[in-house]
């Protein structure tokens, strides 16, 4: 499958008590992702608070956002388990109801040899066949791969066949382009690297920005595809401050607090996260003022 542009990722709304998913809820966050033109949703990330969902609830939004999407775009599942066997368990059934690929990550609580990281991979791809994204986020996985382990998987395992880079390090995407002739696809998973990333070939941008900025992260993606290097500096300062604030504030509590500003209110996040406070509140609504 060929992927590219912004992968948009919708946060997961919670009933007033918190204590369910809101799937008719989840139903307008994906609106809104399509009306901001991505090129495909990524259900179940960091943004979706994935890690805060009981099994039930995890397959509930699985579902829902790929019979809601009914084809419009890709969606891609995201799995990052403890286990092995639990994340085997998750891809079976992103297959099952007709996911287009999943985004695997190593979640560690102990250290992870590579060879373990790679037989996670490897039994996961032996049981469907969907294509595999590799997602490296060691800041919330605990896991760090190096862009060379990581060829070497898309080079070893079936269906691993693309990589998402949330280090934080452009030099690790210079890395995997130059590594891979170009041939491998990559993402860039650091909203503030967006700019850099895309000119280091990135053949899209994973991101919940769009959740409350429209279209704008397409017109940049564009804007540099197209060679516009200026337009694209121009719009990515435009939204530089914007994903800089959404990332250190916390994604899922600054894009719910941010669509409750805008009148799209779809609740708080999961305890123990908190959503935002007053004066983080006033300033996230100075910056989305700009893009009205």
């Amino acid at each position: 499958m060929k992927l590219s542009g912004i992968i948009g990722y919708p946060v997961t709304p919670f009933s007033h008590d918190n204590k369910s998913v809101d799937l008719g809820k989840l139903g307008q966050v994906i609106d809104i992702l399509l009306e901001a033109k991505v090129g495909a949703i990524a259900a179940l990330g960091s943004a979706g608070e994935a890690a805060y969902l009981s099994e039930s609830e995890w397959k509930q939004v699985a579902e829902y956002t790929v019979k809601y999407v009914n084809g419009k775009v890709p969606v891609v599942i995201g799995v990052a388990e403890l286990t092995t066997a639990q994340a085997i368990n998750y891809t079976r059934y992103a297959y099952e109801i007709g996911a287009s690929m999943i985004m695997l990550s190593p979640f560690s609580y102990y250290k992870l040899s590579e060879q373990e990281i790679y037989s996670h991979y490897e039994a996961v791809s032996n049981a469907t066949p969907l294509p595999i994204m590799i997602y490296n986020n060691p800041a919330t996985c605990g896991v760090d791969m190096s862009p060379e382990f990581m060829l070497k998987m898309v080079d070893g395992i079936q269906n691993a066949s693309m990589i998402k880079e949330s280090s934080g390090d452009i030099q690790r995407m210079h890395k995997i382009y130059k590594l891979s002739n170009g041939k491998v696809p990559f993402f860039n998973g650091c909203n503030h690297m967006a700019l850099e990333a895309l000119n280091a070939g990135a053949s899209g941008w994973c991101t919940a920005a769009p959740c409350l900025i429209g279209d704008r992260p397409k017109q940049l993606f564009e804007a540099v595809k197209e060679g516009k290097s200026e337009q694209a500096k121009a719009l990515f300062y435009q939204q530089y401050e914007f994903l800089e604030f959404i990332v250190t504030s916390g994604l899922a509590a600054a894009v719910k607090s941010g669509l409750e500003l805008q009148g799209n209110g779809i609740g708080d996040p999961r305890k123990p996260l908190q959503p935002l406070g007053r004066a983080e509140r006033k300033r996230l609504q100075g910056l989305l003022t700009e893009f009205v």
